[in-house]
């Protein structure tokens, strides 16, 4: 009909590995959200990376019974960066919504986030303003966005974790960007787009296991250093200038003792022991610290494709020419 209103339409991304205890309630929580917003369009997209419990049959089952339920399986497990990345990526509507598939990101903020987006912000995000998590990860988590935010060239939003509503316009920069390997929350900072901040508290999963552990978390930590500050390398070659020059002041001051008093005067092999080891050590946290960076390099270098797809479901329209993944890569 002439003069029809077009409905907005909306992507809501998650991604999941070893699921199968969420994806049903994931799904229930979505879709009984979005029955109060009927001026929106909406499509879910699921990328499952190769799961090997039952939850790509969950999966296959909400297909079948929901069209709007569309998902990708990775013929692989590409790690829990890249792979979320893909999927977000794929995200069509006019603006996409992120949310992690163990239910620690509550679908019900969703329509706190399209009122801010309503309200002209690109970026309505969920900030964490307290959680449940108990143990020393918390505090070691606390430490790390303090240090980070201290250090970093631009300054990042504490409590963010990448849930949130993004505007079709954000989404369009990420692609542009093409980075292989993104930390997002950086990304966000860095890009400097006006965020509307929707704060909640972090409950903790109810079933299932996290898929984070020290070696994800070491990784993620690294990546938003090495993306954001080189601070760590200046670091180094001052440190290697202090070192260098307590090393020559040391050894002229052992030679000029040795000289003038040759018979009584032993170093002995302590401070020698303790000096080489503590030098070593030094050495090889910053050797450890220049391979980060390299390896960020060659990463941004080589280009390898995100993910590669094994098989889509209910993607019955091809995607556009300017998303990624517009054919099985």
């Amino acid at each position: 009909m002439t003069g029809e209103k077009t409905r907005k339409s909306i992507s809501i991304v998650t991604a999941c590995y070893n699921e199968e205890g969420n994806i049903l309630e994931l799904h229930r929580r979505i879709t009984e959200t979005l029955k109060e917003l009927p001026q929106y369009d909406y499509e879910i997209i699921c990328i499952d990376n190769c799961s090997t419990d039952g939850t790509r049959n969950e999966i296959r089952s909400l297909c079948g019974q929901d069209p709007k339920f569309k998902a990708i399986f990775n013929v692989r497990n590409f790690g829990h960066i890249r792979s979320p990345w893909h999927g977000f990526l794929q995200g069509r509507g006019d603006a996409v919504i992120f949310l992690c598939s163990d239910l620690e990101d509550p679908p019900e903020l969703i329509p706190e986030m399209l009122q801010k987006w309503e309200e002209g912000y690109k970026l309505a995000l969920g900030v964490k303003n307290g959680t449940d998590e108990t143990g020393l990860i918390k505090y070691m988590r606390q430490a790390y966005y303090w240090l980070l935010n201290k250090v970093s060239n631009v300054e990042q939003t504490s409590g963010l974790t990448g849930f949130g509503l993004y505007d079709r316009e954000v989404v369009k920069n990420f692609r542009a960007l093409d980075d292989p390997y993104p930390y997002v929350r950086g990304l966000i900072s860095e890009l400097g787009w006006k965020l509307a901040p929707i704060y909640y508290h972090k409950p903790v999963r109810r079933r299932g296991f996290s898929k984070n552990n020290f070696m994800t978390l070491l990784d993620m930590a690294l990546l938003g250093m090495v993306n954001h500050t080189k601070l760590p390398l200046r670091l180094a070659t001052l440190l290697g200038f202090a070192v260098s020059g307590l090393s020559f002041i040391l050894t002229f001051y052992y030679l000029i003792k040795k000289l003038l008093f040759w018979d009584q005067f032993q170093a002995g092999m302590a401070p020698v022991l303790i000096g080489f080891f503590f030098f070593i050590g030094l050495l090889f946290l910053f050797l450890g610290l220049i391979g980060e960076y390299v390896g960020f390099i060659v990463t941004h270098v080589v280009k390898r494709p995100l993910v590669i797809e094994e098989e889509r479901l209910n993607f019955q329209k091809s995607l556009p020419d300017d998303l990624p993944g517009s054919k099985t890569e």
